[in-house]
C-alpha cells in the first residue's frame, strides 16, 4: 500500500454510523467512529506527515448530529489509504471523579489498524503540575504533544492470502518455541536480508521446521513506545534511557509495531505481518502472540495521555477508592477495567481481529488472571471476561494460554476459567530446576510434573494439554545461564541489581559466570541437556525459549526487559560453537514427535506408568535425599524406560525385564551420549551386565524396548521402534 501523497482540499461530510468502531471504508468515503461516554466535545483532526504539529482538517463532531448513544461518528469523502488521523477530546478534568479530559492532548484510536513510526513518542510525564495537589492548584497540563505523538493510519489493502487455512494443529503435537521479533535476527551474524523484522523472522523459517517446531510464540507485537523507560543510574544519579525491549506496554492493541516491519511505517507493517503469518502457516507452522490486555503504556497518574486516559479515564482503567490514582495489579501503574462491558468488547473485537483479519493462531495472556477482577479489584468466582473468550464463535479453534497470576497475589495456576485454556505452568518450572539441582525431597513433584501436573489440572476438568511446560522463558534466566550463575547479575538495567527475582533455582556449578574449565563446562553441558530431555519426554506442552538451544547467554541478566542489544539478540555463531546441543534438541523433538503417547490429551492411568528406584523396587517418595528414578512407559509399540539421576554420583539402575522378543536399547545417555542417533540408524543395545545399567552422576537416558536388531540390519531399521 503505498503512502497517500494527495489530501482533500475540503472535506465533503455526513453524519457517519456508530458501528464498526474505527476507521473503516464506506461507500467512497470513510467512516470514523469513537467511543467516549463523558467527553462533551470530539474533534477528529487529518494530518499531512507524521511530525506535524498542526492538522490539515479539523473536524468537529456535533454532539447531536454526530453522537449515537457514547459513540461519536462522521463519514468523510474522499479520504485515500495513508491518511493520518487523531482526536482531540474535551470535557471535565476532574480527577477526584475519575475524569482526565484535556483537548490539548492528541489522542490515538484504540481500533487503529496501524500508527505512524516514531523513535520518541510524548512520554515525558507533563510537566509543571500535580495531578494530585489540592485546589486549585491542580490544573490540566498546557504542553500540547501533537507534533510528538504518533498518528494512525486507515489502511485499505487487498491481500491475497492465498487460499491460507491456518494448521490448526492439536495441542498434543504442538512445540511451542517463545521468540523476539526483533532480536532474534538483529544480530549480524543472523545473516538476513532484513534483520530485526518480520521479513527477517520469515528468512529463518527453514531453521524453525528443520528444529522441528510448530508454533512461535511471539513476545508483544502490538504497538509500544520503545523509548518511554527513562531511569536513574545509582551510581551518579543521572537519567539514562533504557529501551522497552520486550513491549509489554501496549497502547495500540490493533495495530502491528511498526519497526519491525522492514519497509517501516506508512501502513505497510500491516501487510508485511500477514506476508509473515501466509509464510509460516505454509511451513505449517502455527503463529501464537503474546497479549497485554491488563494494563496500557499510559501509566499511573502522573504518566502520558495517549488514548484510553483521554478517551474515557473512568471506563477503561480501574480506579482507586480515591479516584485520582489507580488500581495496580499489572506493576506498571495501571490497570485496565477488563470486565466493564465496553472495554471487554474491546479486548474481544481486538482478538476477533487478529484471528480473521490477521489469521494468528492463537494468544497468550499476560498477567491473565487480571481478566478476571471487578472494578473494584476484587476476583470473580465465574469471571465473564475469560469465559466469553472461550466461548466466543470466532475464536473456538485458536489456542488460549494464560499466564495464570498478577503482580497483586492472585494465582489460578491449574484453576483459570474454563478447560479451554492452557497455562503456563510455573510449577514445573520450578520443580524440575529444583529436582535437577539435586534439592531434597523434589522427587514427588519432579514424576507428577512428567506426567502433566495433575494434581494441579485434573481437579478443575482440565487435561495435561492446560500445561504449557517450560524450564525457561522470556522473563528470567537462559538456560545457558540457569546453569551458569547461581544469582542473578541484573546491574546493566540501571536499578541497582534490585529488579528482577532472586528465586531462580539456578547453580553455578563452581564458578560463576563465564569458565574456560573443561569440568564446569561439562556439567554445565550436561544439566542442559538434561532440561532438554525432561522437557521434551514430560505429558503437557513444551515450549523452548529461544537461543536455549544454542546456550544463547545473557551473561547472569534475568530481566532484561530493556535490553535491546547483544544482551537479548540471538548471536547466531553459537550454532557453530554447540552444534552439538543445536542437533540434540532437533533430535529429540523428533523422538517426541515418534512417540505421540508423549503427548497425549490425557493422564496416564496406573496401568501405562510404573515408577522403579534404582534398587528395582518402589521409589522413597518421602526420602529427602532420594534424588535417582525410573519412569517406564509402558506403550505397548514401543515401550520406554527413562531413567534421571540427579545425585553427584553416579548409580545403577536395575532395569525391568524387556517384553517377550525385544530388548532394551539405548537412545541416549547425557552423561557421555554425544547425540541421539541419526536416522535410520537405530539406539545401541543395552550392555548385559546382570539386567542393570549405570547412569552417571548428574545424568539422564533414555532406553526403548525394540526387537533385536542383527548388524547387517541396523542401515534399514526404524529410528525409534
Amino acid at each position: 500500500m503505498a503512502p497517500q501523497t494527495a489530501h482533500p482540499t475540503s472535506l465533503d461530510m455526513r453524519r457517519g454510523v456508530p458501528l464498526p468502531l474505527g476507521a473503516h471504508p464506506l461507500e467512497d468515503g470513510v467512516n470514523f467512529s469513537l467511543f467516549s461516554r463523558h467527553a462533551d466535545h470530539v474533534r477528529l483532526e487529518l494530518f499531512a506527515d507524521p511530525h506535524d504539529p498542526v492538522p490539515i482538517h479539523g473536524v468537529d463532531l456535533d454532539p447531536v448530529r454526530h453522537r449515537t448513544g457514547d459513540l461519536w461518528h462522521v463519514w468523510i469523502r474522499g479520504i485515500r489509504p495513508g491518511q493520518l488521523y487523531a482526536y482531540r477530546l474535551a470535557g471535565p478534568y476532574r480527577p477526584e471523579q475519575g475524569h482526565r479530559f484535556n483537548a490539548r492532548k492528541l489522542l490515538l484510536d484504540p481500533y487503529a489498524r496501524a500508527l505512524t513510526q516514531l523513535p520518541h513518542w510524548d512520554f515525558a510525564p507533563a510537566r509543571g503540575y500535580d495531578p494530585l495537589a489540592p485546589e486549585p492548584d491542580r490544573v490540566p497540563s498546557t504542553l500540547d504533544n501533537a507534533g510528538a505523538m504518533p498518528k494512525c493510519i486507515f489502511t485499505r489493502e487487498a491481500f491475497d492470502w492465498q487460499d491460507d487455512l491456518p494448521p490448526r494443529r492439536p495441542w498434543a503435537q504442538t512445540i511451542i518455541y517463545e521468540l523476539h521479533v526483533r532480536g532474534f535476527t538483529r544480530h549480524s551474524s543472523s545473516g538476513v536480508a532484513h534483520p530485526g523484522t518480520y521479513r527477517g523472522l520469515m528468512e529463518k523459517i527453514p531453521y524453525l521446521q528443520a528444529l522441528g517446531i510448530t508454533a512461535v510464540e511471539l513476545l508483544p507485537v502490538h504497538e509500544f513506545n520503545e523509548c518511554q523507560l527513562p531511569e536513574i543510574d545509582p551510581h551518579t544519579g543521572r537519567p539514562f534511557e533504557v529501551h522497552n525491549y520486550w513491549g509489554y506496554n501496549s497502547v495500540a492493541f490493533f495495530a502491528p509495531k511498526a519497526s519491525y516491519s522492514s519497509a517501516g511505517g506508512q501502513g505497510r507493517q500491516v501487510t508485511e505481518f500477514k506476508e509473515m503469518v501466509r509464510a509460516f502457516h505454509r511451513a505449517g507452522i502455527e503463529v501464537i502472540l503474546d497479549v497485554v490486555f491488563n494494563h496500557t503504556a499510559e501509566g499511573d497518574e502522573f504518566g502520558p495521555t495517549l488514548s484510553f486516559r483521554g478517551l474515557d479515564n473512568a471506563i477503561y482503567y480501574m480506579l482507586d477508592d480515591d479516584r485520582r490514582r489507580y488500581r495496580n495489579y499489572a506493576g506498571t501503574g495501571n490497570t485496565l477495567n477488563a470486565n466493564h462491558p465496553v472495554v471487554r468488547n474491546f479486548i474481544l473485537d481486538a482478538l476477533r481481529y487478529w484471528v480473521t483479519e490477521m489469521h494468528v493462531d492463537g494468544f497468550r495472556f499476560d498477567l491473565a488472571s487480571i481478566l478476571g477482577r471487578d472494578a473494584d479489584g476484587r476476583l470473580l468466582a465465574n469471571a465473564p471476561l475469560p469465559a466469553q473468550i472461550a466461548e466466543d464463535p470466532v475464536l473456538r479453534d485458536v489456542k488460549l494460554i494464560a499466564e495464570a497470576w498478577d503482580i497483586a497475589g492472585a494465582y489460578e495456576v491449574g484453576s483459570f476459567s474454563e478447560p479451554r485454556w492452557s497455562e503456563w505452568n510455573d510449577r514445573y518450572r520450578d520443580d524440575v530446576r529444583r529436582f535437577w539441582r539435586g534439592d531434597a525431597g523434589m522427587l514427588g513433584a519432579f514424576a507428577s510434573r512428567l506426567c502433566g501436573s495433575a494434581d494441579l489440572y485434573a481437579r478443575s476438568g482440565k487435561s495435561p494439554a492446560a500445561s504449557i511446560n517450560f524450564v525457561t522463558c522470556h522473563d528470567g534466566f537462559t538456560l545457558n545461564d540457569l546453569v551458569s550463575y547461581a544469582v542473578k547479575h541484573n546491574e546493566a538495567n540501571g536499578q541497582g541489581n534490585h529488579d528482577g527475582t532472586d528465586n531462580n533455582h539456578s547453580a553455578n556449578y563452581g564458578t560463576e559466570g563465564e569458565t574456560t574449565d573443561a569440568v564446569i563446562d561439562a556439567i554445565r553441558e550436561r544439566q542442559i541437556k538434561n532440561f532438554l530431555l525432561t522437557l521434551l519426554v514430560s505429558r503437557g506442552v513444551p515450549m523452548l525459549l529461544g537461543g536455549d538451544e544454542c546456550r544463547r547467554t545473557q551473561h547472569g541478566n534475568n530481566n532484561a526487559y530493556g535490553q535491546d542489544n547483544e544482551t537479548s539478540w540471538l548471536d547466531w555463531r553459537l550454532l557453530e560453537r554447540h552444534g552439538d546441543l543445536h542437533l540434540f534438541v532437533r533430535r529429540l523433538i523428533a523422538f517426541r514427535h515418534a512417540h505421540p503417547v508423549l503427548g497425549e490429551e490425557r493422564f496416564y492411568t496406573d496401568d501405562e506408568v510404573r515408577w522403579r528406584a534404582p534398587h528395582g523396587g518402589p521409589p522413597a517418595w518421602d526420602a529427602p535425599q532420594a534424588r535417582q528414578l525410573a519412569w517406564w512407559i509402558r506403550e505397548a509399540s514401543c515401550p520406554l524406560l527413562l531413567l534421571f539421576n540427579a545425585d553427584v554420583d553416579s548409580v545403577e539402575f536395575h532395569l525391568p525385564e524387556a517384553p517377550p522378543g525385544r530388548q532394551w536399547h539405548r537412545l541416549v545417555d547425557t552423561a557421555h551420549e554425544s547425540r541421539l542417533p541419526s536416522c535410520p540408524m537405530p539406539g545401541e543395545p543395552v550392555p548385559h551386565q546382570g539386567a542393570t545399567y549405570r547412569l552417571g552422576l548428574r545424568a539422564s537416558a533414555i532406553l526403548v524396548a525394540t526387537t533385536p536388531i542383527a548388524d547387517t540390519d541396523r542401515g534399514t531399521a526404524h529410528l525409534y521402534c
